[in-house]
């Protein structure tokens, strides 16, 4: 006569695999397109901006060292979404950028912070000006209490260089 064996631990075995594959799945389901990773493994602060269409040109570090080095000419704005100077900054900032039809890519130091000393942040917001592969000019800090002011921040994006014109 053969034992019969119990199919209880395999009914807990299914269990425990369905549940983990649903946890697994909420978490990727609510992943951010813009930072290409959970919205839970997102700063805090950063959350509150994923709908602000003020911080929809996110650059993630791959696509900022891809464009540094093609050597095209470009901006960076990097922010911190922390920081209350580039929530102040931002939404001045971004519509003269659209005016000027600029390209304009926003990159958090908030979620990559390595990326202060990669590019010698010392402050933010900092507007940075790439040409050839290289840093060409740069303006630090915000527009308001930060001690710039909009004309500023246009003049930059019209002539980064400062070249007489």
């Amino acid at each position: 006569m053969r034992k019969k064996r119990s199919k209880m631990p395999f009914i807990y075995a299914a269990v425990v695999i369905v549940l983990f594959g649903a946890l697994f799945a909420l978490k990727y389901m609510n992943r951010s397109d813009l930072f290409d990773k959970p919205v839970s493994d997102l700063n805090p602060a950063t959350r509150e901006l994923l709908e602000d269409p003020n911080y929809q040109n996110i650059i993630l570090p791959g696509k900022l060292e891809e464009r540094i080095a093609s050597g095209e000419p470009t901006f960076v704005y990097f922010f911190a979404s922390t920081c209350g100077y580039c929530r102040e900054t931002t939404p001045i900032l971004m519509p003269i950028a659209e005016e000027l039809n600029i390209d304009l890519p926003q990159f958090n130091l908030a979620e990559f912070q390595e990326y202060y000393r990669k590019y010698n942040i010392d402050y933010t917001p900092t507007l940075v000006y790439f040409e050839d592969g290289k840093e060409v000019a740069r303006i630090e800090g915000g527009i308001g209490a930060a001690g710039h002011s909009a004309d500023d921040y246009r003049a930059f994006l019209q002539n980064p260089k400062g070249d007489a014109s």
